[in-house]
């Protein structure tokens, strides 16, 4: 059997002012492409199927597109749904589509109940947050605890062949900035050890494309999201799976729709610099390091560089500084930020009660997307 493992796609969404709707239709029909020219039997897209918990309605109609025309091109389904997505939404009818060959898993009551496809048993466990399902499993807390309770329940009655989707940050994978937090002042990352003992899982939420050993790899997002992705390489995983357990697994490359790129420097250096031609027509974020800020300094670049995203001033002699900061501020939570800003702005720590405030504050923020 031949499994196309992808994740992420984020419909709907856009980087910054850029709008990737084409880039993300783009990326489909390459998908189909993939399932007809590799005689894939099953795609596996694990959590992240759209940017928000109430997409807008042209990414709701791009992502039954694809369902429909995946399974013209032969292959079936398996979607698990994500920390950006609404789980009700996703799943709204599920019992209903399985019958066409999609099957979207989206609650956790549903974790240990195999599909059954040409004999292989594929295992979906979606994003599962810790408040909403502690009471299904065992009052487990915390990403750890809910994972590994819902994984030991899999494991329980999964045959020697299975294939485990699953939503999730797990220890030693590289995350980047356009991946929201699972957690709030908490640990988010769960062992990789929890997936020991299946033939192949396919996980979501990392944006790059990483392998924590053969059987246990991120797909990635399709498309960059950030530029802290610039330099992933985009695709999907294409798996094969036997009666004898884990086959081949090769990486497809997806297509680049615009390359994004940094540039730093001053403005004229910038704008007469030969040597950055190839840079003309990628995204960019662009650091101007002119001691005084250029006036109308969009509208110059613009001119020579027509899809600048990010363009900030850092006068030369300052970066250290900045980057200093900036990296400071990169380790802490966003909690620990609010914290640091109440002391600052106040000149007194935030108290334990505002502590909890600022808690729950944060964690109503992410459950609802």
């Amino acid at each position: 059997m031949r499994l196309l493992h992808t994740s992420d796609w984020h419909l709907g969404r856009s980087l910054h002012r850029a709008d990737l709707r084409d880039a993300q239709a783009g990326f489909i029909d390459h998908l189909v492409e993939t399932v007809r020219a590799e005689q894939v039997n099953v795609v596996l897209v694990s959590g992240d199927v759209y940017d928000r918990a109430i997409p807008p309605l042209d990414a709701v109609q791009l992502c039954e597109q694809a369902f429909v025309r995946i399974r013209d091109a032969g292959a079936r389904v398996v979607v698990i749904s994500g920390n950006h997505d609404s789980a009700r939404r996703l799943g709204f009818s599920s019992p209903l589509i399985d019958s066409s060959g999609v099957y979207l898993r989206t609650q956790v009551s549903g974790c240990a109940t195999p599909i059954e496809i040409d004999g292989v048993s594929f295992f979906a466990v979606p994003y599962l947050e810790p408040e909403a399902v502690r009471a299904d499993l065992g009052d487990a807390r915390g990403q750890v605890g809910v994972l590994t309770e819902a994984l030991a329940r899999v494991r329980a009655v999964a045959p020697p062949v299975a294939v485990v989707l699953a939503h999730a940050w797990v220890a030693g994978g590289a995350a980047c900035d356009s991946e929201r937090d699972l957690t709030v002042g908490g640990v988010s990352a769960v062992p990789p050890s929890l997936f020991d003992g299946f033939t192949y899982s396919a996980l979501g939420h990392l944006h790059g494309p990483q392998v924590l050993r053969d059987g246990l790899r991120y797909s990635g997002s399709p498309l960059a999201y950030s530029f802290s992705e610039a330099a992933h390489t985009k695709g999907t995983w294409l798996v094969e799976v036997s009666d004898a357990g884990l086959g081949t697994v090769e990486f497809v490359p997806a297509p680049v729709p615009r390359r994004l790129s940094a540039l730093r420097g001053t403005l004229d250096a910038l704008l007469r610099d030969p040597s950055l031609a190839e840079q003309e027509q990628d995204y960019l974020s662009v650091v101007l390091t002119d001691q005084a800020r250029p006036e109308e300094a969009m509208a110059r670049l613009s001119r020579r560089f027509p899809h600048v995203l990010v363009l900030s001033h850092e006068p030369a002699g300052m970066a250290s500084e900045i980057g200093s900061y900036a990296a400071a501020v990169s380790r802490l939570t966003d909690l620990e930020v609010a914290g640091a800003f109440v002391e600052h702005v106040r000149g007194t720590p935030a108290s334990d009660g505002e502590t909890a405030l600022l808690s729950e504050a944060f964690e109503a923020q992410r459950i609802a997307g």
